[in-house]
């Protein structure tokens, strides 16, 4: 499975900020620096995320941003989802196919996604993050 380079900015964020030991809100900016990605595109990945209620953000001069939840709680379906909206099997238009062979293909394609989808969902961040080292 290949990821977007927006989900793949997104997973990054979101590792740099599981990787804090403290819930400090980190700004925009120094997860743009330290990830090596443009500021202003993380902003937007940054802001979807917030809105899907994986990430918080706060203002001001201490402001940046921060996990709503543990990383264990956080999968990679999460990500995705909230990047590339929900996984389905998309338009169900056969392109010419006789009526039984689209049903059969509806149906393949549904339990691919299915699949796919709990695959995903049972990839945690805390799976994600490097150990500590001793």
């Amino acid at each position: 499975m290949k990821l977007s380079r927006t989900v793949a900015y997104a997973v990054r964020a979101t590792l740099q900020l599981a990787q804090q030991p403290s819930e400090t809100p980190i700004p925009c900016s120094k997860l743009a620096s330290d990830g090596n990605m443009p500021e202003r595109f993380l902003l937007q990945i940054l802001r979807s995320l917030v809105t899907h209620g994986i990430l918080r953000s706060t203002r001001g001069v201490d402001g940046g941003y921060a996990l709503t939840r543990p990383p264990e709680e956080i999968s990679l379906l999460d990500i995705i989802e909230a990047i590339e909206g929900p996984m389905d099997t998309g338009d169900r238009s056969g392109n010419g196919l006789p009526v039984e062979s689209q049903e059969r293909l509806h149906v393949a394609l549904r339990q691919i996604t299915d699949v796919a989808r709990q695959q995903l969902e049972s990839i945690k961040f805390s799976q994600l993050l490097e150990p500590p080292t001793l």
